[in-house]
C-alpha cells in the first residue's frame, strides 16, 4: 500500500501538477500579461498552452511512472482524451479535466508497459495498445469523474459563498496542509475546479504555509531557507514535521486566521492550479490578480494575507511555543 500511494498519489499526482504548470498555468500567466499589456502574442500563447493541458499531463504522468518512450509519447493522446471527455449537466458541458486525464493515463501507461519492448513490432503494438486502453478507460470512466468533480467543486465554491467564515478556515487550513504534504495541492485544486472565494482562501492558506515556515525557520536556515521555502515549497519541512509535528502548528494557525479574512474582508478570488501554488514563483498572488483584478483592495489583500500576516502570525506563535519549550532549536533545520 505504501508503494502504491507513493507511485500514484505522490509521484504521479506531483507530475500531473507539473504538467498543468507547464501548460495551463503558464498559459494563465501569459493571458494576464496579455490583458494588461495588450500584446496579442501573449493571448495566443495562452490559447495554445491551455489546449495542450491534457497532453502535457499525459506525458508528465507517464514519465513519472518510468514508462518507455513510446508509452510516454502515446500518453499524450490519452491525456488529451481523458481531459476532454465528460458529460452535459443541465445546460453545462463538463469535462473530466485533470482528474480524468490522471485516471486514463495511469491505466494506459501501466498496460502499455506490460507489452512495451516485448515484440519485434513494438513501434506498432505499444502505441496501439496504450492509446486503445487509455481512450476506452476515458470513455467509460471520465463521464462519471466529470460529474463527481463538478459537484464536489460546486459544493466547495457554493458553501464558501454562503458560509465564508467557516469555509474560509476549513479551505485555507486543509489546502495549505496538503501543499506541505507530499501531495499536490495544485493538482487537487485543479481537479475539483476550485474558484471564487474558495480559491482565494486556498491560495492564502498555501501562502501561509510557505511564508510561515520560511520565516519561522530563519534562525536555523538563514536566507537560503527563506528563499527555498518562501518561493519554493514548504514540503521541505516534511521530514522535520514527521519528527516534531508541533512545528506545523504556527503556519496552520496563521492560515486559520487569514483564510476567513480573505473571504469576508478582502474577498480575494483565485481558481484552478494557481489556488494551490501559494507563493511558489509568486503563482498564487498572480492567480489572485488574474481573477480579482488590480484594485487597491486586492493589492492590499495580497500584501497582508499572502506575506505580512502569515509571517507575523507564524513568528508570534512560534516564539510562544519556543518559550513553552514545545519547539526547540534545530527542530526546523533543513
Amino acid at each position: 500500500m505504501k508503494n502504491i500511494f507513493d507511485r500514484y498519489f505522490i509521484k504521479a499526482m506531483g507530475a500531473m501538477a507539473q504538467g498543468l504548470f507547464a501548460s495551463l498555468l503558464i498559459g494563465t500567466i501569459f493571458k494576464t500579461l496579455g490583458i494588461y499589456t495588450g500584446f496579442e502574442l501573449f493571448t495566443q500563447i495562452n490559447t495554445f498552452a491551455s489546449a495542450a493541458s491534457g497532453m502535457a499531463i499525459g506525458v508528465a504522468i507517464a514519465h513519472s511512472l518510468g514508462a518507455h518512450p513510446l508509452v510516454i509519447f502515446s500518453c499524450a493522446t490519452v491525456g488529451y482524451a481523458g481531459y476532454s471527455i465528460g458529460m452535459t449537466i443541465g445546460d453545462t458541458t463538463v469535462t473530466a479535466g485533470p482528474a480524468g486525464a490522471f485516471i486514463a493515463v495511469i491505466a494506459a501507461a501501466e498496460v502499455g508497459m506490460i507489452l512495451s519492448q516485448k515484440t519485434k513490432i513494438d513501434l506498432l503494438v505499444t502505441p496501439t495498445i496504450t492509446i486503445l486502453v487509455g481512450v476506452v478507460v476515458a470513455k467509460f470512466v471520465c463521464p462519471g469523474v466529470s460529474r463527481v468533480m463538478f459537484f464536489l467543486g460546486d459544493f466547495v465554491n457554493t458553501a464558501t459563498y454562503y458560509q465564508p467564515f467557516i469555509m474560509g478556515i476549513v479551505i485555507s487550513v486543509v489546502v495549505g496542509m496538503v501543499l506541505t504534504l507530499p501531495i499536490s495541492s495544485a493538482a487537487l485544486c485543479a481537479m475539483i475546479g476550485i474558484s471564487g472565494l474558495a480559491g482565494g482562501a486556498a491560495a492564502v492558506g498555501c501562502c501561509c504555509q510557505m511564508v510561515g515556515f520560511a520565516v519561522c525557520s530563519f534562525r536555523e536556515n538563514k536566507f537560503g531557507g527563506l528563499v527555498s521555502q518562501g518561493l519554493g515549497t514548504s514540503m521541505l519541512q516534511m521530514g522535520n514535521i514527521c519528527r516534531h509535528p508541533q512545528i506545523w502548528i504556527p503556519p496552520t494557525l496563521a492560515a486559520a486566521i487569514c483564510g476567513p479574512i480573505s473571504t469576508l474582508v478582502f474577498k480575494l478570488e483565485c481558481s484552478g492550479v494557481s489556488a494551490g501554488m501559494g507563493t511558489c514563483g509568486l503563482v498564487g498572488p498572480i492567480g489572485i490578480i488574474a481573477d480579482s483584478g488590480t484594485s487597491l483592495t486586492v493589492w492590499l489583500g495580497i500584501a497582508l494575507l499572502c506575506v505580512i500576516l502569515p509571517a507575523l502570525l507564524s513568528v508570534i506563535f512560534t516564539e510562544a511555543m519556543r518559550k513553552l519549550g514545545w519547539i526547540k532549536p534545530g527542530y526546523m533545520k533543513l
